[in-house]
């Protein structure tokens, strides 16, 4: 059956999809760490992050509308459903953030949530990259494999930076209580940015273990 299906045409605008998504959150990636470095800026950031947010929901609809009308796709239609969900995921997960930080009104933040601003850029870039190497993923399979495990190295280190953060936030905040529960929503939210770029990568690999 394999060989019957690599013989019909595909639709590779869902590769395209894929990657116009990826690049959607570099911008969510790098418009949240300008957010982080606080002062007037993090209105016209958290603007930037809702439209990269809106973007990216018109492209997952788009996908989701062309795997119901598409005959034969490049690989299964719910690992497709997955991935984009898990692409969209993370930038909605940027808006949520930015979303806590208009609430809150906060302008000034810790050295710690810049530090996982850092990080959300990283795993984007890397994310853009797999998306990029997907239509190939027979003879990119290495260096997909090889983004997953720097993208979970990743997630490893933002642990760490929300654990220090937390503590840091803790030590400041003994007289100042809602300082502490505003300033650990926020590094919540951006610690589940992490995460979330962790799915995509993980979505990936089960993509190629199911079809390499």
């Amino acid at each position: 059956m394999r060989w019957f299906q690599a013989l019909l045409p595909h639709e590779d605008s869902f590769f395209d999809q894929f990657e116009a998504h990826a690049r959607l959150l570099v911008q969510g990636a790098e418009a949240l760490r300008d957010l982080l470095n606080g002062g007037e800026g993090v209105a016209a950031a958290c603007a930037a992050i809702y439209r990269h947010e809106e973007a990216a929901d018109e492209i997952t609809r788009s996908v989701f509308l062309a795997i119901r009308r598409t005959f034969i796709t490049p690989f299964d239609r719910g690992d497709i459903r997955e991935l984009t969900t898990s692409l969209d995921d993370a930038i909605d997960q940027m808006q949520k953030t930015a979303k806590s930080i208009t609430l809150f009104e906060v302008t000034a933040f810790q050295p710690q949530m810049r530090e996982l601003g850092d990080l959300a850029i990283q795993a984007s870039y890397l994310t853009l990259e797999a998306t990029e190497l997907l239509r190939d993923m027979r003879r990119n399979a290495a260096r997909l494999n090889a983004i997953a495990e720097a993208v979970t190295r990743i997630e490893n280190r933002s642990d760490e930076v929300y654990d220090a953060g937390m503590k840091a936030l803790f030590q400041a905040s003994q007289d100042h209580p809602m300082d502490f529960i505003v300033g650990a929503d926020i590094l919540d939210h951006l610690e589940k940015v992490i995460d979330r770029f962790e799915d995509v990568a993980n979505g990936i690999s089960g993509i190629l273990i199911e079809h390499l």
